[in-house]
C-alpha cells in the first residue's frame, strides 16, 4: 500500500528527531509570546523559550489538563486574533464548561495532511468512496477525516451519525468502499446488517472500516471484520490536541503511526508524572508542533499505552501508540481493586454465544461495593434450556473472577436489551456517584 507523504513518513528516526526539536523550540517560543496563560506559567517557573535545548528539556514545561481549557473559556487560550480563526469546534460540555478549540488555515491544512496519511495507511487511495457515519458539527470527527479524505481524492459521502436504516440503505445504493465512524456504532450497524438478511460479501463493497474515538478491544475488530468482511484500522485524536490524526494504523495493525512532526508524545506515570520506560504503560501526554490558533504545552490525555519505535513492516520509521487500554478518569475502584472495562471487555468477547454488547454497573450496598455486569446472549443460547444459560452465566463469572481478582455478579440479558450507541458508547453506569 503506497505511503502517502514518504519524506516524512520513512524519516530516520535521528532526523526526525531533529526535525521534532526545531519545531518544538519554534512552539515554545510562538506560545510564550501569544499566550498570556503559558507566559504567566513559564515565567512563575523562572523559565525562558532558549532554556529548551534538547526534546528532553520538553519536561521543564508545565502540564496542561482539560480544566486550563475550561477555565479559558472560551478564547483565552487562542494565540491568534479572531480574524484568523476560520473554524471553531468543542467538547459536549456534559461535565462542565465545553472545551473550545480554533484552527486557523494553517491548522486545517496540517489536520487534512495528518488525515490523509492515516487513512492510506488503512488502505483509501483516491479509488474508493468513503461513507463518513461520524457526526458533523461541533465534533471534530466528521469534519476531521472529510477533509483528509478529501485530500487524498477518495469521494466522501458525508452521512452523518444516526438513521441506521438509512445508513445502510446508503451502502447498498451508493456502493461505499471505505465506512468511518466508532466501532461500537459500526457494531450497531452491523446487527441490522443481520436482520436485514444483507450479505456484506454478497450485496455491498465495503473494503476498509476508520474506527476511532473510543478505546476497542482486538475481540471487537475480530467481529466487525468477521461481520463486514473488511479490513478494519484504529486511529486516535482528541479534539483538544486537533481531533483525529495524531495517530492511526496501517494494515499492520501493529499500533497506531504517530504523526510526529506534528506531535510529540510522551508516556507518564499518571501518579508521579514522570517518564516512563521505554516500551511501559503510562497516560499519554501530547504537545502539537506547529499548531497555530490553540498550541499547547504536555496536554494530559488520560489514556493509557505505549509507545513502540520499532521498525514497523509497512516501512514508516514513525513511532506507534498501541492500543489504548483505557483511561486513568475510566478506571474504577471497586473493595480496594482497579478495574478497567476494556479487562472485562476482553474477557466477554473470548466466550462463545455472548453478543459483542454489554454494560457494567457499579453500586454501593450495605457500604460495600458491588459490580454488576449485564451482558447479551446471543439469540440461540437465549432461546435454550435454563440449564444452558446458568452454565454460561457461572463461566463468566469465573473468568471474569481470575481476570479481576473479585466475584462479579453477572446478568444474562435478551439479545438487543442493552441500549445501543450512535456515537461513543456508554459502557459504565456508576450509581455510587449519583
Amino acid at each position: 500500500m503506497p505511503i502517502w507523504n514518504p519524506q516524512i513518513e520513512t524519516l530516520p528516526r535521528k532526523e526526525l528527531k531533529e526535525l521534532q526539536l526545531r519545531k518544538l523550540k519554534k512552539t515554545v517560543q510562538y506560545t510564550y509570546e501569544n499566550v498570556k496563560f503559558y507566559r504567566d506559567k513559564l515565567d512563575a517557573m523562572k523559565i525562558k523559550p532558549d532554556d529548551i535545548k534538547t526534546l528532553e528539556d520538553i519536561r521543564r514545561l508545565p502540564y496542561t489538563v482539560k480544566d486550563d481549557l475550561r477555565e479559558n473559556f472560551p478564547y483565552q487560550l487562542f494565540a491568534t486574533p479572531m480574524k484568523d480563526v476560520v473554524r471553531i469546534h468543542a467538547s459536549s460540555g456534559t461535565t462542565g464548561k465545553p472545551t473550545v478549540v480554533g484552527y486557523s488555515r494553517g491548522d486545517l491544512e496540517m489536520w487534512a495532511e495528518a488525515i490523509a496519511r492515516l487513512a492510506s495507511a488503512g488502505g483509501v487511495t483516491a479509488d474508493d468512496i468513503a461513507q463518513i457515519s461520524f457526526g458533523y458539527g461541533l465534533f471534530t470527527g466528521g469534519f476531521g477525516l472529510h477533509y483528509g479524505l478529501e485530500r487524498i481524492g477518495a469521494a466522501i459521502i458525508p452521512v452523518s451519525s444516526g438513521n441506521t436504516e438509512r445508513q445502510i440503505k446508503i451502502m447498498q445504493d451508493f456502493s461505499p468502499t471505505v465506512l468511518i465512524c466508532t466501532p461500537s456504532y459500526a457494531l450497531h450497524i452491523l446487527d441490522y446488517i443481520k436482520e436485514m438478511g444483507i450479505s456484506p460479501e454478497k450485496d455491498l463493497k465495503l473494503k476498509y472500516g476508520l474506527f476511532g474515538a473510543e478505546p476497542w478491544s482486538e475481540s471487537i475488530r475480530a467481529e466487525l471484520e468477521r461481520g463486514f468482511n473488511f479490513e478494519a484500522t484504529d486511529n486516535y485524536g482528541l479534539s483538544e490536541i486537533i481531533g483525529p490524526g495524531v495517530s492511526g494504523e496501517c494494515l499492520e495493525k501493529n499500533g497506531m503511526h504517530i504523526n510526529e512532526d506534528f506531535f510529540f508524545v510522551e508516556v507518564i506515570d499518571p501518579e508521579t508524572g514522570e517518564w516512563v520506560k521505554e516500551g511501559e504503560t503510562g497516560e499519554l501526554v501530547i504537545t502539537p508542533l506547529g499548531k497555530e490558533t490553540l498550541p499547547l504545552f504536555r496536554y494530559r490525555t488520560r489514556d493509557l499505552s505505549h509507545i513502540d519505535e520499532s521498525p514497523c513492516a509497512c516501512g514508516r520509521t514513525t513511532a506507534r501508540i498501541m492500543k489504548i487500554r483505557g483511561r486513568t478518569d475510566d478506571m474504577l475502584i471497586v473493595r480496594g481493586v482497579n478495574i478497567f472495562p476494556s479487562q472485562i471487555e476482553e474477557v466477554l468477547l473470548k466466550i462463545e454465544g455472548v453478543a459483542p454488547h454489554y454494560q457494567i454497573v457499579v453500586d454501593r450496598k450495605n457500604n460495600i461495593d458491588t459490580l454488576e455486569v449485564w451482558v447479551e446472549a446471543n439469540e440461540i443460547v437465549f432461546s435454550d434450556e435454563m440449564k444452558k444459560l446458568v452454565a454460561l452465566e457461572k463461566l463468566i463469572i469465573d473468568r471474569l473472577y481470575v481476570q479481576l481478582g473479585i466475584k462479579v455478579e453477572v446478568k444474562l440479558v435478551e439479545p438487543k436489551t442493552i441500549e445501543r450507541s450512535q456515537g461513543k458508547a456508554k459502557r459504565v453506569i456508576d450509581k455510587r456517584k449519583i
